[in-house]
């Protein structure tokens, strides 16, 4: 799954990496180290730009919530539950259906968190002795540095309480596709810890290498066989994971310290 990742690339670095050709810098969001559902996030995507002439398709950066809002919900209430969506089944889902075929969209990250129960925390939970087990934190990253491009989907909700002309009478809200977590070894393993991402956790966001992304965000491309094949997973190899402080646990907590990798777990013997 996708809980938690992080974000703090710059607008004008994704919009010259991506290719976009409108943001509007009120939508500026700042760097963001400790993302979290609901959330506003920045997303890639490509439509007509509204009320202009020309109705062609143009790449744009756009502040999204996340937590997808199906335009058919009565309330946005169940926003934050629908954080992630099935690589395998997204096609065929109410909530994603309809977003899969036309409003597709690209989350830019730096890497996202995942959490690894500890081996004596572990035992201490199975004998009763803890309800809370601790959790080490993971930070997974392109080996490389390079942007993790999560695939995603958006939606617009109408706010049939407000007026039309109320600035929050329509909400976008969007959400991360996951697929099953790679088995093969990563580019980068700590010493101590897992040696694949399968290890840490048996989901992991789909990742889409730079040439999926034009085919990814044409929202002309409605073949729903072809457009399932753009979710096949990326290369294995490409990854990297670390140890990160705990302190990420807490969504008050957010800065550059968060990605800083530990020279062992936090949380006792993990592997």
């Amino acid at each position: 799954m996708c809980g938690r990742y992080a974000a703090s690339r710059r607008p004008e670095d994704l919009t010259g990496l991506f290719g976009v050709e409108k943001w509007e810098p009120a939508e500026t969001l700042e760097p963001d180290y400790n993302v979290a559902p609901t959330k506003e996030v920045y997303a890639v995507l490509e439509r007509p730009v509204k009320d202009a002439d020309d109705q062609r398709p143009v790449r744009q950066l756009r502040a999204l919530k996340w937590g997808l809002v199906p335009s058919w919900a009565k309330s946005p209430e169940g926003g934050a539950r629908m954080i992630n969506a099935r690589a395998e089944t997204v096609h065929e889902k109410p909530s994603f259906r309809r977003p899969f075929v036309s409003r597709r969209c690209i989350l830019p990250a730096d890497g996202y968190y995942e959490w690894v129960t500890g081996t004596d925390e572990r035992q201490l939970e199975e004998q009763g002795r803890k309800k809370r087990p601790r959790k080490q934190p993971y930070f997974v990253t392109p080996a490389d540095g390079s942007v993790f491009a999560m695939a995603g989907l958006y939606e617009f909700w109408r706010d049939r309480t407000l007026p039309d002309d109320h600035p929050q009478a329509w909400w976008v809200t969007c959400s991360v596709i996951t697929t099953e977590a790679e088995t093969t070894p990563l580019a980068v393993a700590p010493a101590e810890g897992p040696a694949a991402l399968a290890d840490i956790h048996p989901r992991m966001p789909l990742m889409l290498t730079p040439d999926r992304w034009d085919a990814w965000l044409d929202p002309l491309h409605t073949d729903i066989e072809g457009l399932r094949a753009l979710l096949a997973p990326p290369p294995g190899g490409l990854m990297r994971a670390y140890p990160v402080a705990t302190a990420v646990s807490n969504v008050r907590n957010n800065g550059p310290e968060l990605l800083e990798e530990l020279a062992a777990p936090e949380v006792g013997t993990l592997f």
